[in-house]
C-alpha cells in the first residue's frame, strides 16, 4: 500500500507553548504548567476559507477567538441594509470581546483569506483566570486595548481628512505586521478597496484615487493588493500634519 499524501490539519496542530504567536496571545509570566492548562482548553486552530464566518450577529456568545493565521473582518449591519466594517484582525489578535456583556454577538466576523482560528471557550477561560492572576490581568488589558482602539477610530473618522485616514490605516497595518515579525513596508492587503473605504468612511473611488496619488507622490508603490511603503517618515508626517522638508512641501 502506498503511503497517503493527505495530511490532516490536526496533525499540524501546535500547542500554545510552541506557537509562534505565544508572545502576542499569552500574558507574560505564565509558568509551563499554566501554559499547559491554558492549552488544554483551547480548541485548536480550525481552517476557514474566504467568506466563512467565525460567528454571526445575533448568535449566542460561547467563546473568544484568536486569529492564528490569515485575517478576519468584523462588521455590523448598516442602517442602509449593507454592512459597516468595524475592523480587520491579524494573527495573534482576539475577536469576540464585544459579546461578553450581553452574551450575544453584536457583530459578525468573516475571514478574508484562508485562515486558522483558535477557539477559547469563555466559561473555561474565566474559571482558569481565577486560578492564574496574570491571565486575568491579561484579559483586562485586552478589554482596555479594545476600548482604546474604538476611541482612536472615532477620533480618526471625526477629525482626519480622507488622505490622513488612509495614511493612518496603512501605518497601523505596518506597525501591526512588524510586531508579528513581518515586513512593515512590503505587505499584502487581504481586504478590498471597498472594505477599506467602508472602514474609513470613504467612498471606494476616493480610496482608489488616494492610492494613485500616494504612488505619484512617492509615498508607496501599489499593485492591486500588494503595497510597498516607500517613505514611512513622510506618511507619519502626513497623519501628524508635520513638515518633513522640501520634498514633503512639494507633495502638498
Amino acid at each position: 500500500m502506498t503511503e497517503s499524501k493527505v495530511i490532516s490539519f490536526e496533525a499540524l496542530r501546535v500547542a500554545c507553548k510552541n506557537c509562534s504567536l505565544a508572545t502576542l496571545c499569552l500574558p507574560m509570566g505564565l509558568t509551563t504548567d499554566d501554559v499547559e492548562r491554558l492549552d488544554d482548553i483551547v480548541k485548536r486552530a480550525r481552517p476557514l476559507h474566504r467568506g466563512d464566518h467565525v460567528f454571526r450577529n445575533g448568535e449566542r456568545f460561547h467563546s473568544l477567538y484568536v486569529v492564528k493565521t490569515g485575517s478576519v473582518k468584523t462588521y455590523a449591519p448598516s442602517t442602509e441594509g449593507g454592512e459597516h466594517v468595524l475592523g480587520f484582525h491579524l494573527p495573534g489578535e482576539l475577536i469576540g470581546l464585544d459579546a461578553i456583556e450581553k452574551e450575544v454577538h453584536v457583530c459578525s466576523a468573516t475571514v478574508l483569506e484562508t485562515s486558522a482560528i483558535c477557539e477559547v471557550p469563555f466559561s473555561r477561560l474565566v474559571a482558569l483566570s481565577g486560578r492564574i492572576p496574570s491571565l486575568q490581568h491579561h484579559i483586562y488589558r485586552l478589554l482596555s486595548k479594545e476600548i482604546g482602539h474604538d476611541t482612536e477610530m472615532l477620533l480618526l473618522l471625526g477629525k482626519k481628512s480622507a488622505e490622513e485616514r488612509l495614511a493612518a490605516f496603512l501605518l497601523s497595518m505596518s506597525k501591526r505586521l512588524h510586531k508579528r515579525g513581518l515586513s512593515p513596508t512590503d505587505f499584502y492587503l487581504s481586504m478590498s478597496r471597498h472594505e477599506i473605504g467602508n472602514y474609513l468612511g470613504l467612498a471606494v473611488e476616493t480610496v482608489s484615487r488616494l492610492f494613485t496619488r500616494f504612488q505619484d507622490e512617492g509615498l508607496l508603490k501599489v499593485d492591486r493588493k500588494h503595497v510597498e511603503l516607500l517613505d514611512l517618515e513622510a506618511m507619519e508626517a502626513l497623519v501628524a500634519r508635520a513638515p518633513v522638508g522640501d520634498r514633503r512641501q512639494r507633495m502638498s
